[in-house]
């Protein structure tokens, strides 16, 4: 059998001794990676950001170096900040800890605070977009509603709840849900009529009509939306975090400028953007597996 054949064919002792039959099985190869393409889309995706990112620590470095200069340099940051770049995971005490327990905090308010944002953008975008007179009534209403800073929130959220916690997590909620409302809703409009006369002909309860028509459909939209509250609810958390306290990266940024540890908070900016990155491409990721799915299907 050649070589380059795609299938191997192998026999197998008689399966009776009366009739001599021979059982053949197909067994496929194992699976060929090509090593000179993911080296190529490696060499795409991560070389030009450290190049350009080299470029920029090179600026910084000669534009702090000076002993005038106003900003620490990379170096200065890194020598000053080494514990808190090393070992993001070290407990110390109540509030001497790294900077990895401190996101993982943010992180846990923001899963609650965006996850009630997300459901509720949902549900009400869906019933918002099946109504033009709600659409046009309300939309107004929330993209007024959508510019309102995030900490202009907050008094009203510690007025209510008496307690930062909760008020930090409302503020998340408050500050996230109008983008997801507002593209739901818009997904909603968008559903072709067609779908819609084959859920009339199929009889479809609402209920069946939301989850196999309605949110395939509006899906690409819905996460559109998504991507946007999540980004806003991490920037609303930091901001929140500087005034109600407690132990998260927020709270950390301030407690370092009243100390006067500039590389600190150079080093909690990078923290910030790189968890954001991270955020907004896991949500993005799970956007593309759950369209292509309802496009399959």
């Amino acid at each position: 059998m050649p070589a380059t054949a795609r299938k191997q064919t192998i026999a197998t002792a008689p399966a009776s001794p009366s009739n001599g039959h021979v059982v053949a099985l197909q067994v496929r190869p194992p699976a060929r990676y090509d090593l000179g393409k993911i080296a190529a889309s490696v060499s795409r995706n991560v070389v030009p950001p450290l190049v350009v990112l080299a470029i920029l620590l090179a600026i910084w470095q000669v534009l702090c170096s000076s002993p005038t200069a106003s900003l620490p340099s990379p170096l200065q940051v890194w020598q000053e900040s080494y514990d808190l770049i090393a070992y993001p995971f070290f407990n110390y005490g109540s509030q001497d800890i790294g900077l990895g327990w401190r996101v993982i905090v943010s992180l846990q308010r923001v899963a609650y605070g965006f996850g009630l944002a997300a459901i509720a953008g949902v549900v009400i975008g869906a019933i918002i977009g099946q109504s033009a007179w709600a659409m046009r009534g309300l939309d107004p209403i929330f993209q007024v509603l959508r510019t309102v800073p995030p900490l202009a929130w907050l008094p009203l959220s510690l007025a209510a709840f008496q307690d930062s916690n909760p008020s930090a997590i409302f503020v998340i909620f408050i500050t996230s849900i109008w983008p997801v409302i507002i593209n739901t809703a818009v997904g909603v409009r968008n559903i072709p009529q067609d779908y819609r006369n084959v859920a009339q002909v199929l009889r479809l309860n609402q209920l069946e009509f939301f989850w196999k028509i309605m949110l395939p459909s509006a899906a690409p939209y819905i996460f559109t939306g998504l991507r946007i509250g999540v980004g806003l609810s991490w920037l609303a958390i930091v901001a929140a975090e500087m005034l109600t306290g407690g132990v998260g990266i927020g709270f950390f940024i301030w407690d370092a400028w009243n100390s006067s540890r500039l590389p600190d908070i150079i080093v909690a900016l990078a923290y910030i953007g790189v968890v954001g990155f991270a955020l907004d491409k896991l949500v993005a990721a799970t956007g593309r597996l759950i369209t292509r799915g309802a496009s399959a299907n």
